[in-house]
This record gives C-alpha cells, structure tokens and sequence, in this order.
C-alpha cells in the first residue's frame, strides 16, 4: 500500500479510525522527539515510544486490511465512545479547563467518535462480538 493509498484512506469513512491512530502516532513521535531532544531525557522517550510503535502498527495494519488489527481498531473506537460518554458526567479536570465549553466540545467529539466508529465497523464487515453467519 502506497502512501498515497494509505493518506486517501486515513481521510475517509472506511479508515477514520485508522487516520486518528496515525495522527496519535505522529503526535506519540514528535512527544519522543521533544523529550529526547529538548528535555534531555532518556528513559521517558522509550516510554512513549512503545504505546506510540503500537498505535502505528495498528493504523497501516488496518489500512492493508488485516483483519486482526481492524478488529482493535473498532475495539478502541468502542472504548474511545465510552470514554467520552462518561467524561459528560463525571470528567473534573476538562470541565474545570474548559470551562462552559466542556459540553459542546465533549459533545462534539462523542458524536464524531460514535460516528466515526459506527461507519469503520460497518464499512470493513466487522462486528463487536458475534461473527456473521450465513443463512441455516
């Protein structure tokens, strides 16, 4: 899979979750770097650099079409879903940040993630727990 390939589905429906992965993983890279680099730091960079190889393997894996880490990749939209869902309620930290605008864009983001996760499971064929099964 080309890069090209890999950039056309990380911005669409079929690969959104995959796209969010890759963009942690950029993140998780520039946060190695910046720790390594600027804090002079050893040992926090190798950290990060473990979750953040992870999180990659997860994104290309899925856009190449394995199935296994496609399956992860729904797992941790679910979890993803969930976790915004109860940060509405409970969340202390990010409300006491944002102030009145806590909702709107925690709101925001469980609708795009709940969308986003929804649409990855349908358009790849995959299901939560059950697999399909044919007619008897």
């Amino acid at each position: 899979m080309s890069l090209e390939d890999l950039r056309k589905r990380w911005l669409s429906l079929d690969g959104g979750l995959e796209g969010v992965l890759a963009l942690l993983a950029l993140l998780g890279v520039l946060a190695v770097l910046q720790t390594f680099v600027l804090g002079q730091h050893f040992v926090i960079p190798t950290v990060l650099l473990m979750p953040t190889a992870f999180v990659a393997v997860l994104a290309v894996r899925g856009a190449a079409g394995q199935r296994w880490a496609q399956g992860v990749v729904l797992w941790l939209g679910v979890f993803a879903v969930a976790h915004l869902f109860f940060a509405l309620f409970w969340a202390k930290t990010p409300r006491a940040l944002l102030g009145e605008a806590f909702l709107p864009i925690y709101g925001a983001l469980l609708v795009i993630f709940a969308l986003l996760t929804r649409a990855y499971g349908k358009r790849n064929g995959l299901r939560l727990l059950l697999p399909e099964t044919g007619a008897p």
